[in-house]
């Protein structure tokens, strides 16, 4: 049976989940595209549902099936590939980190969001905790991450609460007033912290740092894009440890 009509009730909810109201309702999020939906799969996420196009009908089985039409309206691509995925939120208990770990304090913009947790994992970075960041599982926060938010333990909670389970790891906070993070030797095991793309860490987080580092700039640039600034921290802290 294939769907033909954007009114069909299973249709409605896949759209509402493009809406963290309902995602958070339902227990679910989206992730769209052949790759992203294969590598979800492999990861082993708990897959609701399937939904294809007709020309994808025979790839994934069990899948509901629509036309085109009804596929592009639940779209957030400009050109869709015919597959979502609707997959349970997962749920962490807060709890400390096994090894070095990321803080992020109130990022708002959901592509930098996601290749944050992107470039996590690459590096090896396991676990994330956010304070009042955009939500991580947006469709566009999902897409930007590249698979890696499958790998990534997300733990969300107050400033109070995440701070308590953080309680005796060093802080190093990324702050322009910091030491230059290529002379600066890591502890061996830490929590880099990542501000607000306008408004930096916020005064509360810094008050509690350990450490403070700074990528050096030319004069010509004001600062860097938070998820290039995030990049290179984890990859010099990480491997300077090696080194």
């Amino acid at each position: 049976m294939v769907i033909t009509s954007k009114s069909n009730p299973l249709i409605k909810e896949i759209i509402k989940l493009s809406d963290k109201k309902y995602r958070r309702e339902y227990g679910a999020y989206l992730v769209e595209g052949i790759k992203p939906v294969n590598e979800c799969i492999a990861a082993g996420c708990q897959i609701q549902k399937i939904i294809c196009s007709e020309e994808l009908a025979d790839k994934y089985e069990g899948s509901v099936i629509v036309s085109r039409s009804v596929f592009e309206s639940i779209s957030a691509e400009k050109t869709p590939q015919g597959v979502i995925a609707v997959v349970e939120l997962p749920s962490y208990n807060l709890q400390p980190p096994q090894g070095s770990c990321l803080l992020l304090d109130c990022l708002q913009d959901p592509g930098n969001l996601g290749t944050i947790i992107r470039t996590a994992n690459a590096a090896g970075y396991k676990e994330v905790y956010l304070i009042n960041c955009v939500d991580a599982y947006s469709p566009k926060a999902v897409r930007a991450s590249m698979s890696g938010i499958f790998f990534i333990k997300l733990y969300q909670g107050s400033r109070e609460q995440i701070m308590s389970v953080l309680n005796g790891l060093p802080l190093i906070c990324a702050d322009m007033n910091g030491e230059d993070i290529f002379a600066f030797n890591p502890p061996e095991k830490y929590c880099l912290c990542i501000g607000n793309e306008g408004g930096g860490i916020s005064d509360e987080i810094l008050a509690k740092s350990n450490y403070r580092v700074k990528i050096p700039m030319q004069s010509t640039c004001e600062s860097l894009n938070a998820a290039v600034s995030a990049g290179i921290a984890m990859y010099q802290l990480k491997y300077k440890l090696k080194r």
